[in-house]
């Protein structure tokens, strides 16, 4: 119970149940506060033990200035914690490991165990291996099976050896749409020692997308899963006050746009704003207007403009999902009376205090899509064929949405949505013409190939991925039902998808197949190719499978630059799919529509998508559903018993699962021979007491990245290649090509993951120019010769040489992936010196033991003259023994400079010191913990 210096615990009384809170309007400066700082306020207060959660850091954020780069630590301390299988399973082996760790060390095993709840769903495992058929969905489960058995196996096993540790199994759905429809509370009701506790749900999730639950009312945000496994056993986040961003919403959607259009919006203009590190928070008079999916799709994509969380207040359309998912009427009532006793309701008139307020009106949104590598390049649909074009002929975004624009001029088109215009009104509509009217401003290569029996064209530009795939749209009734009766009119009109595109369809949840077999829906997404292939984010998360196998050998053969197009979240390079070079993120509708088109040179408000089985063309304007028509369907096949049948049993799982084989013991029996799960290295030789921190003499660079270089760049993510050094560690293993998997599915093994970190097929290491991929240069050897970034790092660590790597700005954007960290610190890089840092990667550094450095401000590695091949020394390290220095001393071969230490809270110094998250809390769980507050 918390130590209540300020007075404010009282009583709340809902339905004749009492409950215990913590009164926010007791604190002076609470009511000026943004609704999320007063969650964080809340948290605080009722968790202040005058030891890790103090009287002064509840003080210090009531009086939030917020006009300040951010405030004093603070320790968060997360009501519950999330995970998916790709992240979830290294934490269960980590805690496994500490389990193992602390019985050496003369511990309790049951010392190591979720002290706040904790929630794992199998997600991300499932591949699109079979498409276009009815038996996808049961093939593709069955080869997840075979695939993941011992991962699965570890999984049940934790569910019953752990407490409070909960599985939901395969095929069931995505973690954050799971996590809307039923996991969040929105307000926790929770036996303690004096009571009944009420206080809002709060969460941090190990996938960076765990910000859709945002658009719920509840706070959280995705973190690494070392900072997971922290707070499963019960250490509070350091965390510094965030400033805070008021995005102010003013009125209405125009018809016939999207969600999708929406989020592709915000992600533009919050990244254009700069939001990294901030919170961001909507209110204003259009907040009314949001449905709760819409703004669970936009919290979904904070990391994509780079926010912690992306935030809504609780209202009346809160109150409404919550009875839609079936949630029971008392828990609604609670969450009614709680929020708007704590001042936590929102109120259209009222403007809390923001460090910075932005207005976006929703009548300005218009069709969208975004790529070819960044979620955030939007490019308006009325111009996307010149894009298109112009990025084939070697444009950069900007300027290939610059000649777009001035191809097809804004003024050419109606302002209002020109589907739903041309929809509406007979006659083609304005449009300005091309450079060429051929289109021949774009390099064609067209390959002849044989599909079924007939001959076909695959060019430049065309779409072999069509994916309704990730939690992000999937979620959504509205822009999965305009998907669906888009497929409706399009076979209605007989039309089908074109051969060369591979089409799968992964709900989030099962109650989108329910609303769809309810609304008769399923046989027209069932004919043209959209058959269900899975639960799970597969797309999205590069588990799109093998393209059709003549498409691929056209495409490798000769070099095409083919598109995915997907409903997800994520485009980054070499996500998707090795061989789709451009990647566009689209609305679950466009996803059917360039299904039907087979390339994006189409121009979707002008162009037929094909000619119907009348003879007529057929355009996108004569399939598009009216929001009237969307609707109607949501309101007469979705209801609440639907969402409570579904989940009823969430946790049970298949045959399959509840057959696998799961011993009764405390500690885990690890198989020598598996190659999915292996005990890890970091507890190898850990004394009860950390060594002292020392400086970095004599390292060499592994690898010289320039700007944007993301998580998926550094994290092992998708398929494995069988020449790479995991494919030959899998095969000297005894594991043939086709059992292979993916990196995803082998996070379990840090003897995989090692050699893949640093291997994406895009990366560009500019000490080994000319090359993409994990290539450096070795300079164990005479000349500093080519070799695989693996096999480099081995050798460095055979001759004793510590690493470091150098970056440019935003290095470690993208997905909060441990991997990415882990793979660092196991290769032995002891500092990364970055011109800038996004969030979570910095932190998780920190958290495997490696030290976050940044050039001075104006400096970059070019500037400095740094070419990687220099001799590298760090020293002034060692002043971190008993404070956080500002800065240490880098020597470069002959280059001198001082950068900043980027370890930025006295939590984040503790883990440093310790050489690691993990170490730190197994020696305070052993009574050794080691903590020196910096001076």
């Amino acid at each position: 119970m918390a130590s209540n210096s300020f007075g404010t615990q009282d009583q709340l009384t809902v339905d004749d149940e009492t409950y215990i809170i913590h009164r926010l309007a007791r604190i002076d400066g609470a009511a000026r506060l943004p609704y999320s700082l007063k969650v964080l306020l809340e948290n605080l207060l009722r968790n202040e033990d005058g030891r890790l959660v103090t009287a002064e850091q509840v003080s210090a954020l009531a009086a939030w200035d917020p006009t300040a780069d951010h405030g004093r630590e603070v320790a968060f301390t997360p009501a519950r914690v999330l995970m998916q299988d790709f992240t979830g399973v290294p934490c269960v082996v980590d805690l496994v490991a500490m389990r193992d760790a602390i019985a050496e060390l003369g511990g309790d095993t049951k010392r190591i165990n979720p002290l706040c709840p904790t929630e794992l769903v199998i997600d991300h495992s499932v591949i699109a291996d079979v498409f276009g058929r009815s038996d996808a969905f049961r093939v593709n489960a069955e080869l997840e099976f075979e695939r993941n058995a011992e991962r699965y196996q570890l999984l049940r096993w934790a569910q019953q050896a752990f407490a409070d540790f909960s599985v939901v199994p395969p095929d069931t759905g995505i973690c954050h749409q799971v996590n809307l429809e039923y996991l969040s509370r929105v307000v926790f009701a929770r036996d303690s020692a004096e009571g009944t506790l009420a206080y809002p749900d709060t969460l941090v999730g190990t996938d960076s997308h765990t910000p859709m639950v945002n658009g719920l009312g509840v706070l959280g945000w995705g973190v690494g899963g070392i900072e997971a496994e922290a707070a499963m056993l019960g250490q509070p986040m350091s965390m510094l006050i965030p400033q805070v961003l008021g995005l102010k919403l003013t009125g209405e959607l125009p018809p016939g746009t999207t969600a999708t259009d929406l989020v592709l919006t915000v992600a533009e203009l919050l990244r254009r704003t700069g939001v990294v590190g901030k919170f961001v928070e909507f209110y204003g008079p259009g907040v009314a207007n949001v449905p709760l999916a819409n703004r669970a799709t936009i919290g979904n994509m904070s990391p994509e403009y780079g926010a912690t969380c992306a935030i809504f207040p609780i209202d009346d359309v809160t109150l409404d999902y919550l009875r839609l998912t079936g949630r029971p009427e008392p828990r609604i009532r609670l969450v009614e009376a709680y929020a708007k006793e704590q001042g936590l309701w929102h109120e259209t008139g009222h403007e809390p205090t923001f460090s910075q307020t932005i207005e976006l009106d929703l009548s300005t949104v218009e069709p969208s899509v975004a790529g070819p590598k960044r979620p955030q390049d939007r490019i308006p649909l009325r111009v996307a064929p010149q894009a298109i074009a112009a990025l084939l002929s070697g444009q950069t975004y900007a300027e290939a949405v610059e000649i777009g624009l001035d191809e097809a001029s804004a003024e050419s088109f109606p302002a209002s949505d020109p589907i739903a215009v041309s929809r509406d009104r007979p006659g083609d509509l304005p449009h300005a013409p091309q450079t060429n009217g051929d289109g021949s401003n774009w390099p064609r290569n067209p390959v002849e190939i044989s599909l079924d029996g007939d001959p076909v064209s695959v060019d430049n530009g065309h779409v072999v991925i069509a994916a309704i795939t990730s939690c992000t749209n999937t979620s959504n009734p509205s822009v999965m039902v305009g998907a669906a009766l888009l497929a409706k009119k399009a076979v209605e009109k007989g039309l089908t998808r074109k051969p060369w595109v591979k089409t799968s369809l992964a709900p989030g949840s099962r109650v989108v197949t329910d609303y769809y077999e309810r609304a008769g829906l399923t046989p027209y997404l069932d004919k043209l190719g959209f058959n269900l292939v899975g639960y799970g984010c597969t797309t999205c998360i590069g588990n799109s499978g093998p393209l059709i196998p003549e498409v691929s050998q056209a495409v490798t053969d000769n070099d095409l630059i083919v598109c995915s197009v997907l409903s997800g979240n994520r485009n980054f390079e070499g996500r998707i799919h090795p061989e789709c070079k451009m990647n566009f993120l689209a609305s679950p509708p466009l996803v059917v529509a360039y299904a039907l088109a087979g390339t994006l040179h189409v121009d979707l408000l002008r162009d037929p998508l094909g000619t119907g089985s009348d003879g007529q063309p057929v355009h996108l304007r004569d399939l598009w559903p009216s929001t009237a028509e969307i609707t109607q369907v949501i309101d007469n096949c979705i209801e609440a018993g639907m969402f409570s049948k579904d989940y009823a049993d969430v946790y049970t799982g298949d045959d399959r699962w509840c057959s696998l084989p799961v011993p009764d013991t405390n500690t885990f029996q690890w198989d020598l021979g598996s190659t999915y799960v292996r005990k890890p290295p970091y507890f190898d030789g850990m004394g009860r007491e950390p060594e002292p921190v020392t400086d970095i003499t004599g390292a060499r660079v592994l690898a010289k990245l320039g700007d944007s270089v993301t998580t998926d760049h550094i994290s092992p993510a998708g398929s494995i290649k069988a020449d790479s050094p995991a494919g030959n560690y899998l095969t000297e293993h005894g594991i043939q090509r086709k059992d292979f998997n993916s990196y995803g599915s082998r996070r379990g093994n840090h003897e995989v993951m090692i050699r893949g970190t640093f291997a994406n097929i895009r990366l560009r290491n500019q000490l080994a120019p000319g090359t993409e991929g994990g290539w450096t240069r070795d300079f164990t050897q005479p000349g500093g010769p080519m070799e695989t970034i693996y096999d480099a790092a081995v050798n460095y660590l055979d001759a004793d040489t510590p690493l470091v790597m150098l970056a440019g700005k935003e290095y470690g954007s993208g997905s909060s992936r441990d991997w990415a960290a882990k793979g660092t610190a196991l290769l032995g890089v002891r500092a990364v010196i970055a011109e800038s840092y996004e969030r979570i990667h910095r932190s998780n550094l920190i958290g495997m033991g490696v030290l976050p450095l940044q050039f001075p401000d104006g400096q970059s590695a070019d500037l400095l003259g740094l070419t990687g091949e220099e001799t590298v020394d760090i020293t002034g390290v060692d002043a971190l023994n008993d404070k956080i220095p500002d800065t240490v001393h880098v020597k470069a071969g002959e280059v001198e400079f001082d950068a900043v230490v980027r370890i930025d809270t006295p939590g984040e110094a503790d883990y440093y010191r310790h050489g690691g998250i993990l170490p730190y809390v197994l020696r305070q769980l052993l009574g050794t913990r080691r903590s020196i507050e910096p001076s």
